[in-house]
């Protein structure tokens, strides 16, 4: 969770006035950037930034089966693997309750994850209530994201796999949605390194983001359900059959994670269905807060 005025997060569908009601809150503290609050309900335990989840949840897990994925988008993340599924160096921006650094470090146990977090409160909560766990290949850097990201540059840092999951209560933050920011992320990756970006799939910035992306990494893959993940490599894409070919050798071991690869590879699109004239947003132009959150 991470940047500036942000956070890592995970999204998720708004929360009705009867679930409200019937959610236990076990955990609230204050940060310094936002109130950080744990409810369960129903063998689910989440993460959120607002009272009774109403803006939507940060991250969620089955307290029963906490190695498997509650939230689609996650799912979606991991389809990165589809692409390169053996990456040796990971970059997650954004920790929410770290489901993402868990599940890759016990997939691959010898890459080394990097974990970008601006707010200490997510850090120690996704510790002591979703199993989130350091050690010297899992680490974790609290400091905004984009900083992280200008640093690891000039020192010449090197990723397989970047994944970027920053939000804050409302959306991802100004700064890291920029083609200043991307190419600074671009410049990070290997030569056959992928990004994996978690996004909303219906969103006044849809169109502004998708040239965006597009301006820096060319076509990218687009996958959608009520979040939408881009994939993409500077590189160019692999065809759709060596996708089809890596997500075969994954289908156990995501199975565990309850990750239906078939379902996932099905996701995998390039169609454009954004207004190509839009306006690239950049330092200088980044009006999120006037555009953003769902149409």
């Amino acid at each position: 969770m991470k940047q500036s005025a942000c956070i890592l997060v995970l999204l998720c569908a708004l929360v009705s006035p009867t679930q409200v009601q019937a959610q236990k809150l076990i955990h609230s503290e204050r940060s310094l950037y936002r109130e950080v609050l744990v409810y369960e309900q129903d063998g689910e335990r989440c993460m959120c930034f607002t009272r009774g989840c109403r803006i939507g949840r940060q991250t969620c897990m089955n307290t029963q089966a906490p190695a498997r994925f509650v939230m689609n988008y996650t799912r979606m993340m991991m389809s990165a693997l589809f692409i390169d599924p053996q990456p040796k160096s990971i970059l997650i921006v954004g920790l929410g309750g770290g489901t993402l650094p868990n599940a890759l470090h016990q997939l691959l146990p010898t890459a080394t994850i990097d974990v970008v977090e601006i707010d200490p409160a997510v850090v120690r909560v996704a510790e002591r209530f979703f199993g989130f766990r350091k050690s010297d290949r899992v680490r974790v850097a609290e400091m905004d994201g984009r900083v992280f990201v200008k640093r690891a540059g000039r020192e010449g840092r090197r990723y397989d796999l970047v994944m970027l999951d920053a939000f804050d209560h409302e959306y991802i933050p100004e700064h890291l949605l920029t083609k200043e920011f991307l190419e600074e992320v671009a410049a990070l990756l290997s030569p056959e390194g992928v990004l994996a970006a978690n996004t909303f799939s219906s969103s006044r910035l849809y169109d502004y983001e998708s040239v965006t992306y597009a301006a820096v990494f060319g076509t990218f893959f687009n996958l959608k359900t009520e979040n939408r993940v881009i994939l993409a490599r500077k590189n160019g894409l692999p065809p759709i059959a060596q996708v089809e070919r890596n997500a075969a050798q994954l289908k156990a071991p995501f199975a565990r994670l309850g990750i239906d690869v078939e379902r996932n590879v099905a996701l995998f699109s390039t169609r454009v269905d954004w207004d190509r004239q839009t306006k690239v947003l950049t330092d200088q132009f980044s009006p999120a807060n006037l555009l953003n959150l769902r149409e």
